[in-house]
């Protein structure tokens, strides 16, 4: 599939699921029951299928232009979820003490987030191709061999001929393999694997359930998740500054594998601290996933050809996603010995 083709299925789903939503609370009147629940179960499958196909079509997409534009767009993640917290906080704040407040909340939020994911599709599809920057970089991408950048070129109004320029210059559109571009970048897969690993396995889960006494009531998890993404955000814009950021790939490594320590820093205060010091504790965990993702995705693209990059990009994302997957699973065993 071509990386056009992906990207806009991918928020053509997103549309799709988040309006779903909106529409098996009104058929189903707000009650609950199996059918319900199984529905909910399918339309969360179709959102993680589309955030698989936008996120490593992206990062793809964006890994053969520049390392800004990979900063950007994870700054543009982090920034999607500190929206989300805000929204979050003022449903919660406006219908807490209503009738149906909950579900009224839900539906707002989503309401909403159909509307953004409206814009995004329709701004992929006729504004992003067509920025003179963006072709400039896919039509270098395609002078390269890229093969995945056609029908963005098309949609921008410029026709390539690449089958008859690899014919004619094979050995200049010689490219690494996927496996080839793994194993020389293992470091920065394992790096991104473990990131988000740690990550996930601590935010939102363990700090919806063991977050130790505290005095905001059903505020307290809110914000410690607000907290988290804001954070998330700042520490996504640090590496802009040249001088703190980190390159080396051991020291992105002791620093990834550094990060481990928040788990018994997390068990230790949620059962000894008070709320400053989690809040804190949260700060930091968002504040260290969103600067190591920058530096590891922003740097490792570089040195490579256009279809290299978009190849690796995608490689990535593929470990950031098992990341993510795993440390879900994991975040299971906090509630070990809590009557599970």
């Amino acid at each position: 599939m071509n990386t056009r083709k992906r990207n806009l299925a991918g928020f053509a789903l997103f549309f799709l699921s988040s309006f779903a939503l909106i529409l098996l609370d009104v058929g189903t009147k707000g009650h609950g029951g199996i059918p319900a629940y199984i529905g909910v179960c399918i339309i969360s499958a179709f959102f993680g299928t589309s955030d698989a196909l936008v996120q490593g079509g992206l990062v793809g997409d964006l890994s053969l232009m520049c390392p800004e534009f990979i900063q950007s767009f994870l700054s543009g993640l982090a920034a999607s979820g500190v929206i989300t917290s805000a929204l979050r906080l003022i449903t919660k704040a406006a219908f807490e003490n209503s009738q149906n407040g909950l579900r009224n909340g839900a539906m707002l939020f989503f309401s909403v987030t159909c509307m953004f994911e409206l814009a995004c599709l329709l701004l992929y599809a006729f504004v992003f191709p067509k920025l003179p920057i963006v072709k400039y970089y896919r039509q270098k991408a395609a002078s390269e061999g890229s093969k995945t950048v056609g029908s963005d070129l098309a949609a921008a109004g410029i026709k390539t001929d690449q089958d008859r320029q690899v014919e004619e210059d094979t050995q200049k559109h010689e490219r690494l393999s996927t496996k080839e571009l793994l194993m020389q970048n293992i470091d920065y897969a394992l790096d991104i694997f473990l990131i988000y690993v740690l990550t996930l396995s601590i935010f939102p889960g363990f700090l919806s359930e063991d977050t130790g006494s505290h005095g905001l009531g059903t505020w307290y998890a809110l914000v410690l998740i607000t907290m988290y993404n804001v954070l998330d955000l700042i520490g996504r814009y640090i590496p802009l500054i040249k001088c703190l950021k980190l390159t080396n790939r051991k020291g992105l490594m002791v620093a990834i594998l550094a990060r481990f320590l928040f788990i018994p820093a997390f068990y230790f205060t949620a059962k000894y601290g008070d709320q400053g010091y989690m809040i804190f504790l949260t700060s930091f965990l968002g504040l260290t996933n969103g600067y190591l993702t920058v530096c590891v995705l922003a740097e490792a693209p570089n040195g490579y050809k256009g279809p290299e990059q978009n190849a690796l990009g995608n490689v990535l994302v593929v470990c950031l996603l098992g990341g993510i997957f795993s440390g879900v699973v994991l975040d299971w065993m906090w509630l070990i010995g809590k009557g599970w």
